[in-house]
């Protein structure tokens, strides 16, 4: 076998959503994170592709790729992608990078137990907790999350939208949406196809969100985000989460005061609190944890027939 590249990756899931953390990349000279986005959104491009897409990877995988700082104070900077490209900012993705570089060695633990993760939506301050060698939790603030518009309706769906990362419809689990679990799959798909469908004729939205808030009383929902492409996040979603405690603080459902937790069709958990009121919108603090389920050399063979792999949906 000829192997023309080589590539080693620490596999992490949070909460239940997949990363593909990835640290020895070819060495670039750089003078911001975003110079370096831009060479690897070049030059690295296929060898992204094929270690998410199969026989490799798989859909919903996402790529986290981690290297030095510029800035003396942060530990690290990470660059996130997915199928489509690179992407700014990954919430689950800082915990699976910092619960990475603990775990493995990479960073010592601080009795502060406060790391700086620089991105390319900012540097953040996060608190992983390690007991034992292994890191139980990790905390840190969102960016902004605000209301965009409220009350909206088209045929029999009412909706919100909200703007986090993007532009998020929320709609609220009715006698018309199916219940939120894993053995109504395949309706939840169809519903959440023809939904977001309906809504894409009234607002440019590419991504959904259903919230049920029967267990409203303790704080606690369970969602579930699909995607324009018909996928469904693994997790509850960090962005989804924040989303939803906007969704219900504008319906005055929750007491803002207390954690709210988001439960995910797979019966994981994300919490999250409300830390400041500003103008525009909200900034909450996430609490979740991260797990190290492998790690894997990949190759890449010349001949190889798929040299960016492929998925299937």
């Amino acid at each position: 076998m000829n192997i023309q590249k080589m590539y080693t990756a620490v596999d992490v899931h949070v909460a239940g959503e997949a990363f593909r953390v990835i640290k020895d990349v070819p060495c670039k000279y750089y003078y911001s994170l975003e110079h370096l986005n831009e060479q690897f959104s070049g030059e690295l491009a296929e060898e992204m592709q094929l270690l998410l897409n199969e026989p490799r990877g798989f859909i919903g995988l996402n790529g986290c790729i981690v290297v030095p700082s510029i800035h003396k104070e942060v530990d690290a900077a990470v660059l996130f992608f997915d199928h489509e490209g690179s992407i700014p900012l990954h919430y689950g993705g800082i915990v699976a990078v910092i619960t990475m570089l603990l775990e493995s060695g990479y960073l010592k633990k601080r009795e502060s137990n406060q790391y700086k993760i620089e991105t390319l939506s900012g540097i953040f301050s996060v608190h992983a907790y390690v007991e034992h060698d292994e890191v139980v939790s990790v905390s840190f603030e969102s960016k902004l999350c605000y209301m965009v518009e409220k009350d909206l309706k088209i045929g029999n769906i009412n909706y919100s939208l909200i703007q986090a990362d993007k532009v998020y419809a929320v709609v609220e689990k009715d006698t018309y949406s199916p219940e939120i679990s894993v053995e109504n799959i395949s309706e939840l798909k169809k519903w959440g196809e023809a939904t977001l469908e309906a809504i894409q004729k009234q607002s440019l939205i590419k991504r959904l969100i259903l919230v049920d808030s029967s267990q409203k009383e303790t704080n606690h929902i369970k969602s579930i985000t699909f995607h324009e492409d018909n996928f469904i996040v693994r997790s509850p979603g960090f962005v989804s989460t924040i989303v939803s405690y906007v969704h219900a603080l504008f319906k005055n459902d929750y007491i803002a005061d207390k954690p709210f937790k988001n439960e995910s069709i797979f019966n994981s958990f994300i919490t999250v609190e409300q830390v400041k009121k500003e103008e525009l919108g909200y900034i909450f603090r996430f609490e979740s944890r991260g797990f190290i389920t492998g790690m894997q050399t990949f190759l890449l063979d010349p001949t190889d027939p798929f040299p960016t792999g492929f998925l299937l949906k």
